[in-house]
């Protein structure tokens, strides 16, 4: 069966859209090419932020609409696209990272840390890729994204491990982030584009997905805690020495609001943009008990997941021709890879449109595009948040997308094993 009929405009899209892929993955290479002409460097290290690309060719994208379909046209199709996702993990990822926040749950991680019967570096590390992951089902997954990069790169990656390790981390900090948040229905983007035409709750998410993604995040973590525990034991610093005052609860609770409040009317932007603003002016009352808000971090995750929203709009025609009319077991695994070079929310997004479907058609897709949310910085719409925080651990201050493809492989498989046989 050949591909559906398009529109000039759809296939210039489709084109686009790949040359941005392929651009994801080589990152790297500009990176490299500033070093090699530094009359240039500026340029080649604007190409070579991960958080650019898909901005870059959106706007693209949005010349190439203006030049086919005229002024009218390309700002009709902007503006028609839900800038809605971009905005909340903006504002969810600073607020996560605010040091309120982060020692709060620093503190609690202490805490559970201290009831496992092994060195407490092994035991902070297998935390922040178990448990904190699984928090993402509650505080939403860009929020736990947040966190546990900002714990694993202050205790560990800053500490010189090598770069392995660092892949490896990388990797199952992806996968495990992005099945993590299936014990609900409304944390996982990829989640919530369906939950509410196909009735979806938090019983059932639990039943069909929740317990068999606990189980592969918890045994994703306990080996690599394992298998890197020398190093781990060797470089890691589980008590980072800050030299401050304890945080004051009332401080940690008001913040908490914060974000509870945000992730509430996380549908809603006139209401948790509302709050961050109130937040921003709240932050600086009281400076004291602040660092500095990751302002352009979340700016930068936000104008990628921007570009991934307007070139992904127009790619409907062959996507949804591909997940139409296939066995379940293959839909399975072919959500899993198209995720790794779309975006799983898109992916699931674009199955809730498909009339009739059976229930091992919805468990496939959602499994699936759960599943490859590990494999690429593009596959899941927190992973640029981890990228923006962890990146300057990385030689170069950039992040090899082979290298993550690669290292989220193992756990990919673990979380293939637990969705498909348990």
């Amino acid at each position: 069966m050949g591909l559906p009929a398009a529109t000039l405009p759809e296939f210039l899209a489709a084109g686009i859209f790949a040359v941005a892929v392929i651009h994801t993955f080589s990152t790297r290479f500009f990176a490299h090419l500033a070093h090699l002409q530094p009359r240039h460097a500026g340029l080649w290290h604007l190409l070579g932020e991960v958080e650019v690309v898909f901005g870059f060719w959106a706007f693209v994208l949005f010349a190439a609409l203006f030049w086919l379909s005229g002024q009218d046209a390309a700002v009709s199709y902007l503006e028609g696209r839900n800038f809605t996702e971009p905005m909340f993990v903006f504002v969810v990822m600073v607020i996560a990272a605010s040091r309120p926040i982060v020692s709060t749950v620093i503190n609690a991680v202490r805490l559970l840390a201290a009831l496992i019967p092994v060195r407490k570096v092994l035991a902070v590390y297998f935390l922040c890729l178990a448990v904190v992951p699984l928090l993402g089902s509650f505080i939403t997954e860009p929020a736990a994204m947040t966190l546990a990069a900002l714990m694993l790169r202050d205790r560990y990656f800053s500490r010189g491990l090598s770069n392995r390790l660092k892949y490896a981390t990388l990797g199952m900090l992806f996968v495990n982030v992005s099945i993590g948040g299936t014990l609900t229905h409304f944390a996982a983007p990829p989640v919530l584009m369906v939950a509410a035409k196909w009735q979806w709750d938090t019983p059932f998410m639990i039943a069909h997905f929740g317990w068999k993604a606990a189980v592969a995040v918890f045994v994703n973590a306990l080996v690599l805690t394992w298998l890197f525990r020398r190093e781990l034991i060797t470089k890691g610093n589980a008590d980072e020495a800050t030299g401050r005052a304890p945080m004051p609860l009332t401080m940690a609770g008001i913040h908490l609001a914060f974000l509870f409040g945000v992730v509430v009317f996380a549908h809603h932007p006139v209401v948790f943009m509302g709050l961050f603003l109130f937040f921003l002016g709240f932050t600086e009352a009281y400076k004291a008990h602040q660092d500095r808000l990751i302002l352009r971090e979340g700016l930068l995750v936000a104008f990628f997941l921007a570009g991934l929203v307007v070139l992904g709009g127009m790619q409907q025609w062959w996507l949804q021709h591909a997940l139409v009319g296939v066995e379940p077991t293959v839909l399975y695994f072919l959500a899993t890879g198209l995720t790794a070079v779309t975006d799983n929310a898109a992916l699931t997004y674009l199955a809730s449109l498909v009339e009739g479907v059976s229930p091992e058609f919805k468990y496939a897709i959602v499994a699936g595009a759960v599943t490859g949310g590990g494999l690429t910085f593009i596959a899941n719409a927190p992973n640029p948040a981890g990228v923006a925080i962890l990146k300057s651990s990385f030689d170069d201050e950039s992040i090899s997308p082979m290298g993550l493809f690669l290292a989220a492989l193992p756990p990919t498989c673990v979380a293939i094993v637990a969705f498909q046989l348990l």
